[in-house]
């Protein structure tokens, strides 16, 4: 991965699905993050705040390695909703309840749950050429 690019949503599910990543900071957090979803499934509730606070470090991770390594937006650049991390979180989410559909779920769950998971996989891609082509801007960037 060179400077100024962000991983493929292919790249991002790999990691999430346990495919160890290559020195990125980004897919190890995804990976993590995945980890994280899937314990906190089955935890009660004290176990899981301090998922939940696990998981907001990793998020923090990866915003912060985001500023670093991309040039700012334009001047005119939209701002998107949510940061990387966040929807790196929540495909890291959405991956943990797929996998969990396979197991226990309707069929009609099952799918709603794996068509989740593409479509904001094409989101998250939707989004990573558009902050690295500068003409989407992330919240708290400048």
């Amino acid at each position: 991965m060179t400077t100024g690019q962000l991983p493929a949503k292919q790249q991002v599910l790999q990691a999430c699905r346990g495919e160890h990543p290559q020195n990125n900071p980004l897919l190890r957090c995804a990976h993590e993050l995945t980890t994280l979803h899937e314990r906190r499934l089955g935890a009660g509730r004290e176990a899981t705040d301090e998922i939940d606070a696990l998981r907001a470090s990793l998020v923090r991770d990866i915003d912060r390695w985001i500023t670093v390594q991309l040039p700012p937006a334009h001047g005119a650049a939209h701002v998107h909703t949510e940061t990387v991390g966040a929807v790196i979180d929540r495909l890291a989410q959405f991956t943990a309840n797929a996998y969990a559909a396979l197991a226990s779920a309707s069929e009609w769950d099952l799918w709603d749950a794996w068509q989740r998971l593409a479509e904001l996989a094409v989101g998250y891609d939707d989004l990573a050429a558009e902050v690295c082509a500068g003409v989407r801007r992330l919240p708290g960037a400048s």
